[in-house]
């Protein structure tokens, strides 16, 4: 993995990928529609993708895999793209934000979902960077960190069987799809990480292991993770609607609104999962502690219980040879006898106590 150290003393506007390490081939596929038509294509070159295309319809480039400095610049060489841009898309540690040029609009974004791989791997998720850029009335350009997977199968789906009002509006409509599709994905993986706190839940109330805490702590660190990705949508999505960009007409901010609802209720709720979890370690730690007190309080009582009888057999194993009962004739059994009724005297009294 590259680290953003090594962008220190490098001029604005250099393109270094920052992020993990990628050796699969980007791939660029280009959706074209409109209300009538449809068609899409996939490449590994951004200039032979650009062969056949329409011109008086709606394009959404998606490149699968930034990784590939030059042919993100390739890219924004096409398209005007400024070079301040093309760094933070190479750069996968960016906050989520809305900037304004004067030729285009900038959403970055954290993209969350779950896939096979990161369920065979144990993983509460996959997590990689997403770009949106709002060029013009027709076009949308979307930079994936990796290539393989994605939330916008949905929408691929309502574009080729023209389901919905996105074939029939403009780009600006796609990117809010787009921008949506990302906070729904939250509600999915939100909704996991609740089952998975139900189990950890009942396991903590029924019998907690030294793995149970672990786990915890394990599931906080991914709280708080999704805790710092999706509160500045929530500021991203505020930027958007006050923008007075003429590539977001009237009827987009409408929706955006209803985006930025369900941004706030994807806050709600990782703050209360964040909350339950410190709970839940506060109900372990408080559980651990009972049963160190339990183990302690029959120790004591068992100590308790053996402390007269050891003084006694410690007297009586005196080597002295002039004592007292030393030749008693059921000496022996009067030692036990007496043994015997200090442990049912303390017992009874151990049980009025309510210590047993």
């Amino acid at each position: 993995m590259r680290e953003e150290s090594e962008l220190i003393g490098a001029p604005p506007g250099t393109l270094t990928y920052i992020g993990k390490r990628i050796t699969a081939q980007p791939v660029v596929t280009i959706l074209e529609y409109n209300e009538f038509d449809f068609s899409e294509t996939r490449h590994t070159d951004i200039e032979a993708s650009m062969v056949n295309v329409r011109n008086g319809m709606i394009r959404w480039i998606n490149v699968e895999g930034v990784h590939d400095t030059a042919l993100v610049e390739k890219i924004g060489k096409m398209y005007d793209i400024h070079p301040l841009t093309l760094e933070d898309i190479v750069n996968t540690n960016q906050r989520p934000k809305f900037e304004e040029y004067d030729n285009y609009l900038v959403n970055i974004m954290r993209m969350i979902y779950e896939d096979e791989e990161c369920k065979s791997k144990n993983e509460m998720y996959v997590s990689e960077q997403l770009t949106i850029l709002l060029m013009n009335k027709k076009t949308v350009i979307s930079f994936q960190e990796a290539n393989g997977g994605d939330v916008f199968d949905i929408i691929r789906t309502r574009i080729r069987q023209g389901k919905g009002r996105i074939r029939k509006s403009s780009a600006d409509y796609l990117a809010y799809c787009l921008i949506d599709a990302v906070v729904d994905s939250y509600f999915e993986v939100l909704e996991h990480f609740g089952d998975a706190l139900e189990r950890m839940e009942d396991e903590l109330v029924g019998n907690p292991k030294n793995e149970t805490i672990r786990r915890l702590h394990e599931m906080k660190r991914e709280i708080s993770y999704l805790r710092k990705s999706v509160w500045p949508m929530r500021d991203m999505v505020n930027n958007i609607e006050r923008s007075e960009s003429d590539l977001i007409s009237d009827s987009t901010f409408v929706y955006l609104r209803d985006a930025q609802d369900h941004i706030i209720r994807v806050i709600d709720t990782v703050e209360f999962y964040r909350d339950l979890i410190g709970g839940m370690i506060d109900l372990y730690m408080s559980s651990m502690s009972n049963r160190m007190n339990e183990v302690m309080k029959t120790m004591t009582i068992i100590t308790t219980i053996f402390v007269p009888l050891t003084f006694i057999v410690g007297v009586y194993g005196m080597n002295f040879e002039f004592m007292p009962e030393l030749h008693t004739q059921f000496g022996y059994y009067i030692v036990w006898l007496v043994m015997i009724v200090i442990v049912v005297i303390l017992f009874v009294f151990f049980r009025i106590k309510k210590w047993l």
